[in-house]
């Protein structure tokens, strides 16, 4: 007992001494003047000065363990990129190879980009995504803000991919390269990159075939077709990797802010998606009958049907916003004796600064709908969705007799 509590006042004795000296040699008190605490001050003094050498070695040393690491993980990462297996289906969205005649809407193309990515996510490779989107004419509008040079140029009839959507979101899922990136072009410098280009494969086959699974880049450039002619087989649940709203939301940053703001000013409403355009026009046969590619949608999308439709799933009152291609300013007018109608127009001050586009502007809105309460679309995209019209959106001919909507 008595030993123990020796030890134990030793101990409290060594811990005070050591507490005072380290109060003197950080200038807290004054100088010891007792033997022990001068013998404890000099110690504290030489673990300090060991512990600073020891820190400055460290630090002195440091750099170039530091750097050769950063070194080897650089050649990792090199390595890795060495044997990457690429897909390459072309240097535009729905336009294979030489076949570049035309210009799809953005629909066509997303439906094309995403049957791409699922075939890339199947074969385990990286996808090389053409750098720009083409923007179909017809689908633009001259009254949008002036585009900048490095995103957005209607004098071509293009746009930066990276003004569309996030490539670093969409590489969490399927790896993509842009098509004008370093890594791309230094597979062509590269002598000993093997180009395999097919047409009319099946993915199984360019999976499973040792001559295509080692190959450094799938061509798909020879195919024909529309890229989604891939894939069309929608009807088959088991084959799609990737969902319809998949790129839906891999919404380049600025668009997704702008959507945000949006919401956010809405706070609770509800939307409607009534597509309009180029799908009411009509077209005078030689017959002299009038033709349509939607015969009962003028008629469906009038304002006075889009408030007797509406009526039993959106409360008047309601905050209703209006995503359209219809470009009368005034179409939608009767609708304000029910709702609060909001349409793009009303935040212009945050669309300007992004949008310069109406592929960019129908992403943006694209996100609006999806945080409205009640969404009611043109037409129907699933079995227990609202919407304004009976018909089916996907129809295997193009044109019908147009109904009059007196």
């Amino acid at each position: 007992m008595a030993c123990h509590r020796i030890t134990k006042r030793h101990c409290i004795t060594s811990n005070t001494g050591q507490s005072q000296a380290l109060e003197w040699v950080l200038g807290l008190s004054e100088a010891p003047t007792s033997k022990l605490h001068l013998v404890l001050c000099l110690t504290l003094l030489v673990l300090v000065a060991i512990c600073f050498i020891s820190l400055e070695f460290r630090f002195l040393g440091a750099g170039p363990r530091v750097s050769r690491s950063g070194i080897a993980n650089s050649v990792v990462q090199r390595r890795d990129v060495g044997e990457r297996r690429y897909l390459y289906w072309g240097p535009g969205i729905d336009c294979p190879g030489k076949y570049c005649v035309q210009c799809g809407g953005l629909g066509h193309q997303e439906s094309s980009l995403r049957c791409a990515l699922e075939e890339a996510l199947f074969l385990n490779r990286t996808f090389v995504l053409p750098s720009t989107m083409c923007i179909a004419k017809e689908h633009n509008n001259a009254k949008l803000p002036q585009l900048r040079e490095d995103q957005c140029r209607l004098e071509l009839n293009r746009c930066s991919m990276a003004a569309l959507y996030d490539l670093v979101l969409m590489s969490q899922t399927v790896p993509v390269i842009a098509s004008n990136s370093k890594e791309w072009h230094d597979i062509f410098l590269r002598k000993d990159t093997v180009f395999v280009q097919v047409e009319g494969i099946k993915r199984e086959e360019l999976k499973h075939k040792e001559m295509f699974r080692q190959a450094h880049v799938v061509n798909r450039t020879a195919n024909k077709q529309a890229w989604f002619m891939e894939c069309k087989n929608r009807h088959n649940q088991s084959a799609i990797m990737l969902s319809y709203s998949f790129l839906q939301t891999m919404v380049a940053p600025p668009l997704r802010a702008a959507a945000e703001l949006i919401k956010e000013e809405l706070k609770d409403y509800d939307a409607l998606h009534v597509r309009r355009g180029d799908k009411v026009k009509v077209h005078k046969a030689k017959s002299g009958a009038l033709r349509t590619m939607y015969a009962h949608l003028d008629n469906d999308t009038q304002p006075e049907a889009i408030l007797k439709r509406i009526k039993p799933w959106i409360p008047a009152g309601r905050t209703l916003y209006i995503a359209t291609d219809e470009r009368q300013v005034h179409y939608f007018d009767k609708l304000f004796s029910k709702y609060r109608v909001m349409k793009a127009k009303n935040f212009s001050s945050i669309l300007d600064t992004v949008v310069h586009n109406n592929y960019q502007l129908f992403i943006v809105e694209r996100l609006v709908l999806m945080g409205a309460k009640t969404l009611v679309n043109t037409w129907k995209e699933n079995a227990d969705d609202l919407s304004l019209s009976d018909e089916t959106k996907k129809k295997l001919h193009r044109w019908e007799h147009a109904v009059n909507s007196s």
